[in-house]
Formats: structure tokens, C-alpha cells, sequence
């Protein structure tokens, strides 16, 4: 009986612990924020990631009632940011921002030396936004439309060049997709970075380029790029007539770039939902909308669920790519 009564309290306590830790954890969720939230932006100020980052956590500040503080963490392609976020504690105070490069194309092309694991170590809270991707050409190209684009590269193998903004980068990873959907082959040439890679075809040095459409959208506008087809899920007016990768007959290549929202794997989802809900509120903000259409961007504000599917159907294309395309960084 004595065995028995010892048992009855222990289960007794431990319930009443259990009890007491979710009340706690409830508790600090309806408290949350308190504090200023950091949020870890895996590459350096001044670009796409930066910027989309700080007009949303801005806007979000004011919702939640506490600064969201951005802090870049450039290098390794986003891998050191991403990196330091995965190992933050998860109480929602320390966020970070994620890209088709940290979550798919990192863990692709470094499998053996990547510090974090892209589907076990976060916990999605939202996409902030998605940023068309498109393929040009030097105007002197001899076709003038995707047909006929397709049609010389299959009568032409081997004789033109696509540039990218670096090995193993997103980019990279788009061309050798369209390489096996379409059945042709053209010859990668890595830059360090869009701006040197538009300039070049620009200047005829190579042949084809795959861009995000905001860094070649001044050149395409100019007549001195012509764009052949976008990722994005319908026309854009900006580059009318140009069209969807889906509307030329090939899906698998109609997949935009996107930035969203990360916290640490067993963040409570009381914390993620309140960080969601200030997102979706910030990305209907008139301002915020007009100045994400003005880096070429649209917003999303998709469920974590909705996310986490979008980050492993990334991740499960990269994979597939590099190895079947046989990518290796230099």
C-alpha cells in the first residue's frame, strides 16, 4: 500500500509540474513581446533580403509593441546567420529571415560542412514575400520569343553561355533546371553576384542570363535585355507580353524566390501564430505593399504550415538539381 500511495503522489506532482510548466508557457505567450525582438538577416545590408526584412519588421513593430531589430549576419551564402539563428534560444526573441539560398540551395551544395539543418532546426512563422525570376537575352540572341528561343539552344548545343550570379547559388540551380526541362545545353559562366552577370549580357560577353527580375528589370525596360519568360504566376504589366514559364509549357520551372519569417525549432506556436497574425497585417499595409512592388516583390503572408511546405518543396528541388546536374562548388 505504502508503494502504492508513494506512486499515487509522484503521479500527482508530476501532473501538477506539467500542469504548472503549461500554464507558465501559456502565461509568457500572452506576455509576448516584452522585449525587442532580433531578428538575423543572413546576408549583407543593401540587398534584397535586407530590405524586404526591414519594411516588414517595421511595420510588425508597431503591431507587436516592441522594436524588431535587424541584425545582419552576412557570409558562406547566408549560412553563418542561419547558422546563429538555428542556435538561439526558442522564445521568439530571436528570428531570422529565410531565403531559397539558407533553406535549399545551402543544404544542397554543402551537405557535409552546413552548421544547421534547414528542416529540423527552424520552425516557419510566414513567407513575407516572392520576387519573380526571369531569363534574357542579348539582344542580338536570334530568336525573339520562347519558342524560338527553345528552338535555337536544341539546334545550337553547347554553343551559348548563361550567366548566374555564382556556383551553386539559386540562379545557378534555375539554368540546369531548365537545362533538363527543356532538353537543351548551354554552358554556365558563375559571376560574383547579378550586377557583373547583367552587364556581360549586356555587353554580348554571354549570351543568356537568369536573374531575379528586379536586378535586369531596368536593362529589359531599356531594350537592352530581352526577356524570354518569368517565374511568377501570371504576366507582369512591368514586362508586358513576357510570359509565365507555366504559360510556355514548362511548370516545373515557375518558381519565384521568397523571404520569410524563421524561429527557432520549439518556439511555442502561441509566439509563432501572434508573430504571423502582426505579418499579415503588415504585408495589407497600402505602404508596405507599394514599397515591396517597388523592389519587385509581392506579398504572401502564407500559414506556417503553408510555409514549411514551400520550404521543403525548395529544399526537395535543389537536392534533386545538383545531384542530377552533378553541381559542385568550386
Amino acid at each position: 500500500m505504502n508503494k502504492v500511495r508513494s506512486l499515487a503522489v509522484a503521479i500527482a506532482v508530476a501532473t501538477g509540474a506539467v500542469g504548472t510548466f503549461g500554464a507558465s508557457v501559456a502565461h509568457a505567450a500572452d506576455k509576448y513581446p516584452s522585449k525587442p525582438i532580433r531578428v538575423i538577416v543572413p546576408f549583407a545590408p543593401g540587398g534584397s533580403t535586407d530590405i524586404i526584412a526591414r519594411l516588414v519588421t517595421q511595420r510588425m513593430s508597431q503591431e507587436l509593441g516592441q522594436p524588431m531589430v535587424v541584425e545582419n549576419k552576412g557570409g558562406a551564402g547566408g549560412a553563418i546567420g542561419a547558422s546563429e539563428a538555428a542556435r538561439a534560444d526558442a522564445d521568439g526573441y530571436t528570428l531570422s529571415i529565410a531565403t531559397v539560398s539558407t533553406m535549399a540551395v545551402n543544404p544542397a551544395c554543402r551537405p557535409k560542412d552546413l552548421p544547421y539543418d534547414p528542416i529540423k532546426d527552424f520552425q516557419p512563422v510566414t513567407n513575407f514575400a516572392n520576387t519573380a525570376n526571369v531569363v534574357a537575352v542579348n539582344p542580338k540572341f536570334p530568336a525573339k520569343d520562347f519558342k524560338g528561343f527553345i528552338e535555337e539552344l536544341k539546334k545550337n548545343p553547347g554553343k551559348y553561355s548563361y550567366g548566374s550570379s555564382g556556383t551553386c547559388g539559386v540562379l545557378h540551380l534555375m539554368g540546369e533546371s531548365f537545362k533538363m526541362a527543356t532538353g537543351t545545353d548551354i554552358v554556365h559562366v558563375p559571376y560574383k553576384g547579378s550586377g557583373p552577370a547583367v552587364a556581360d549580357a549586356v555587353g554580348g560577353q554571354i549570351e543568356i542570363l537568369f536573374d531575379n527580375l528586379p536586378s535586369s528589370m531596368p536593362q529589359i525596360q531599356a531594350g537592352k535585355l530581352n526577356a524570354m519568360a518569368i517565374a511568377w504566376p501570371e504576366q507582369i504589366a512591368a514586362v508586358k507580353g513576357v510570359p509565365t514559364f507555366k504559360d510556355a509549357g514548362f511548370p516545373v520551372l515557375n518558381q519565384p524566390v521568397w523571404y520569410g519569417l524563421l524561429a527557432p525549432k520549439g518556439t511555442p506556436m502561441e509566439v509563432v501564430n501572434k508573430l504571423r497574425d502582426a505579418a499579415v497585417v503588415a504585408l495589407k499595409d497600402p505602404k508596405v505593399i507599394k514599397a515591396l512592388d517597388d523592389q519587385g516583390s509581392a506579398p504572401s503572408g502564407n500559414t506556417p504550415e503553408e510555409f514549411a511546405k514551400e520550404i521543403k518543396e525548395q529544399y526537395d528541388w535543389a537536392q534533386d538539381v545538383v545531384k542530377k546536374q552533378n553541381i559542385k562548388l568550386d
